[in-house]
């Protein structure tokens, strides 16, 4: 498939008069990390992820033909239960990027209510769950105009549209494993959408758990955004790109054949490059605290003790995914009670596992 593909060639709205559409659609936390892009959206890199299943976004899209036709957007956005106008400028933001794919955008008013299960902007990809789940509802009006798009097409351009708001959004719109980004070993990938996982996972990742630890629920000191674009200058891209990318191949062996000290050791080492990438970037910056080395360091020390298949990753910020096979589930817990969650910002997180995508509500 190819940009070109996703251009709807029928923008006849007359019959659609007003509406609305609501999904709930998922996070998913990174195996192996992108960080660096190009325009408009391409990674500089392939990730891969796991879908996660009680963090997510809900979003109801209403929609209503405009009185007078006009080529501006018009958006009101309410984040639980309250209008929120500073959310508005990425918004539009967004539907500029994805007006050619989807021009009757501005034929209609627009009221986006919004709702997270877990805090805005902590670090675990909110923008991801929400403009996954909003291009769905995009999908939604789509599909009403063109009633024979297939389902396969349906959800690939709503990862196309959903990575247009936000790369790692691209990959919350499947279940399971999901990859984005073009990689020669992983069959029918690209740099516009992510797929599935297209190979046999062993049975050691089946309904893999991730426990995350909300050291700091507030709002990072640098975007994603701005991190990514400091990748342009970074004296370690290239290198970084390229061990990303054979990382991708090492992982897909891992996946396949259920070596999980393999998996520990590569989930690990992508974690702590991408901050790694952080505070080699000029300007320089740490989005980790002091806590999350604290639980970094008890979960090395759990591990070694105990013969656990236990590990840690990390998003673009201070939280930290614990991540474990679900047999280790009860003894894990008991561990996350007793020695990790002192380091919780008011004692919280969440306890999620591996899901099956976005739906429709």
């Amino acid at each position: 498939m190819t940009e070109k593909d996703f251009i709807l060639k029928n923008t006849e709205t007359s019959n659609l008069k007003n509406g609305s559409f609501s999904w709930q659609s998922p996070s998913n936390i990174a195996l192996v990390k992108y960080w660096g892009k190009s325009e408009p959206q391409i990674p500089k890199n392939t990730s891969i992820s796991f879908t996660l299943n009680n963090c997510h976004t809900t979003t109801t899209l209403k929609f209503s033909k405009k009185n007078k036709p006009s080529k501006e957007f018009s958006i009101e956005v309410i984040f639980e239960g309250e209008k929120k106008e500073g959310f508005k400028p990425k918004i539009v933001k967004f539907f500029e990027r994805i007006e050619k794919y989807v021009p009757f955008i501005t034929e209609y008013d627009f009221i986006i209510k919004t709702k997270n299960s877990f805090p805005h902007s902590s670090g675990i990809a909110s923008s991801a769950s929400g403009m996954s789940a909003l291009a769905l509802c995009l999908m939604n009006i789509q599909k009403e105009l063109n009633p024979e798009i297939s389902d396969g097409y349906f959800r690939q351009k709503a990862s196309f549209l959903a990575r247009l708001g936000s790369g790692s959004a691209a990959r919350s719109i499947e279940g399971g494993l999901v990859v984005w980004g073009e990689h020669k070993e992983i069959t029918e990938s690209s740099d516009l959408y992510g797929v599935t996982f297209p190979y046999n996972v062993h049975d050691n990742f089946n309904n893999y758990q991730d426990t995350i630890l909300l050291v700091d629920k507030g709002e990072k000191q640098v975007s994603s955004t701005i991190g990514h674009n400091l990748m342009h200058e970074h004296p370690f891209a290239k290198q970084r790109f390229a061990q990303a990318n054979e990382n991708i191949t090492q992982l897909s062996k891992i996946l396949q054949n259920g070596n999980l000290t393999a998996f520990i050791n590569l989930v690990e080492s992508e974690a702590l490059t991408l901050h790694a990438m952080m505070m080699t970037s000029n300007p320089y910056f740490i989005l980790m605290k002091p806590n999350t080395l604290k639980i970094i360091e008890k979960i090395w020390e759990y591990r070694q003790n105990n013969n656990s298949n236990i590990c840690f990753t990390l998003d673009a910020g201070a939280n930290v995914h614990v991540l474990f096979p679900e047999r280790e589930k009860e003894k894990v817990n008991t561990f996350i009670i007793n020695e990790l969650i002192a380091f919780c910002q008011n004692n919280q997180y969440i306890c999620d596992s591996v899901g099956n995508g976005a739906k429709q509500l």
